[in-house]
């Protein structure tokens, strides 16, 4: 497992874990990024992750890619 801030560009993955609190664990889920679901990281830019997950581009800041689990 690693986090997602170090997934590689234009490569699928699989959600295995979320970490953080409640409160983030709710908020990622509520952007799409659930335990089992597939996430493809579409770009970075100074930190930030562009993913595609549920057919959707999200931008999320790195501190947030690190709670989601690959």
């Amino acid at each position: 497992m690693m986090p997602l801030s170090l997934a590689n560009v234009g490569e699928p993955n699989i959600i295995k874990k979320l970490g953080g609190s409640p409160e983030v664990k709710k908020h990622l889920e509520n952007l799409g990024f659930v335990v089992g679901g597939n996430v493809t990281v579409i770009n970075t830019l100074n930190g930030n992750v562009i993913v595609n997950v549920k057919e959707t581009r999200v931008a999320i800041s790195e501190e947030m890619a690190r709670k989601i689990m690959i």
